[in-house]
């Protein structure tokens, strides 16, 4: 083998580092008491970001907004395939863990099987996976195992 003339032959790449999370960390706090697609919708109606977000915030709420697509007040995700996911709110994604999981969309199942279950329903929420997971966690019936 032959040396290589230069010993550095490969440029370093370039890594920036917020300090602050982009925009879609923030998604399951409901701080000022409005539904996380809130400002989503705002920004597909008027195109106005909200007051207290900064540059790398506004970056990704324009990216991910691609992703929607809002008709009547109401706030739809775009799939791949160009199907069309109803967006809900806390208070209905509950129900929906609870009718989907125990109720008549079959037996119980773990949080990934019942996250693909509610996609193929046709509903959506940004935190769908984490809050699937935690709900078949603290399910008592999925938890408990009969001995014989």
């Amino acid at each position: 083998m032959i040396q290589h003339p230069n010993k550095n032959f490969i440029d370093p790449v370039p890594v920036r580092i917020y300090n602050q999370p982009p925009y879609c960390a923030h998604v399951e706090e409901e701080t000022d008491g409005k539904p996380w697609s809130h400002d989503f919708k705002e920004y597909l109606a008027k195109g106005e970001y909200p007051e207290q977000v900064n540059h790398t915030q506004k970056c990704m709420l324009q990216r991910l907004s691609n992703h929607f697509f809002q008709s009547g007040g109401t706030l739809y995700g775009r799939t791949p395939d160009l199907g069309l996911l109803r967006s809900v709110d806390s208070k209905e994604d509950s129900r929906l863990l609870e009718e989907i999981h125990a109720g008549t969309f079959g037996p119980h199942m773990n949080g990934f099987v019942l996250d693909k279950k509610i996609l193929r329903a046709g509903y959506f929420w940004m935190t769908i996976e984490t809050n699937c997971i935690r709900y078949v966690q603290k399910y008592h019936q999925c938890q408990v195992t009969s001995a014989p």
